[in-house]
């Protein structure tokens, strides 16, 4: 069992102007020392964004295409949330983008209607576990994170990651789901947040964390940067073995 080297991208992304952050984006990645996974935040592109008409992109448009070139020379996946028409739907959808140039995808299910995110956006319908290296990972997106059920550990995953603008008006919930989702499905878990103050004048506190089986927390704190971290595969398997929670679970089936 293999560990996972994972770099965490904490930006302080400029408003709605995909160009500028796709270079701080390259600066960022140019300093990363070969990791296995790079994940970057919800939108990463243009920040939380509503302008749905003019930021949209199909999955063959520029973002993503920098997204599978940025794969190919890492060698390592990259994942994060960016704005994507499909027909006559519009989806924040997280990009899984494999080095090999294999693509797949998540639609953000639960829209955030408090930043009338629903009126904009349709919602996912299923739940997407991804694989890097012997690792099998479920990724989700920001409000995901406040609906245990969804994250629900019922295929055995081994990392939970959560892809967010999550601003600082509620950083401490942030903090404390993060944990407890770590803990009740007793896995690795990512928190991946921005910084800095957004278009609409919302202020991003970062934050993002590793934590691990047992509720123990890395967090980045508040300024932009790259929290680099590996990940032990060893040591879940063992914990998971000596703690068996996971076989005490309920049954049940989620419904669309």
């Amino acid at each position: 069992m293999s560990d996972l080297k994972v770099s965490i991208l904490q930006p302080d992304p400029v408003w709605e102007d995909k160009k500028a952050n796709l270079g701080l984006y390259d600066r960022m990645i140019g300093d990363l020392n070969s990791p296995d996974l790079i994940l970057l935040p919800e939108m990463f592109d243009t920040g939380f964004s509503m302008n749905v008409s003019r930021l949209a992109e199909p999955m063959g448009g520029p973002v993503v295409s920098w997204m599978r070139e940025k794969a190919f020379l890492t060698g390592a996946v990259v994942a994060g949330s960016t704005i994507i028409r499909e027909g006559d739907s519009i989806f924040n959808r997280l990009v899984w983008a494999q080095p090999d140039g294999t693509l797949d995808f998540y639609h953000k299910r639960h829209l955030f209607s408090m930043g009338s995110e629903h009126l904009h956006y349709s919602p996912g319908t299923e739940r997407r576990s991804f694989t890097c290296k012997d690792w099998k990972v479920r990724a989700l997106v920001c409000y995901d994170l406040r609906f245990p059920v969804w994250s629900r550990n019922d295929d055995d995953y081994d990392l939970l990651v959560y892809l967010a603008n999550w601003p600082s008006a509620r950083h401490h919930v942030w903090k404390s789901l993060l944990v407890a989702r770590a803990l009740e499905n007793q896995c690795w878990c990512i928190g991946v947040n921005r910084t800095g103050r957004d278009g609409m004048d919302l202020d991003y506190l970062g934050d993002s964390g590793v934590i691990d089986a047992r509720g123990k927390a890395y967090w980045s704190g508040a300024d932009q940067g790259v929290l680099e971290y590996s990940l032990s595969l060893s040591d879940l398997h063992e914990f998971r073995k000596k703690f068996p929670v996971l076989k005490d679970r309920d049954n049940f089936t989620l419904l669309p």
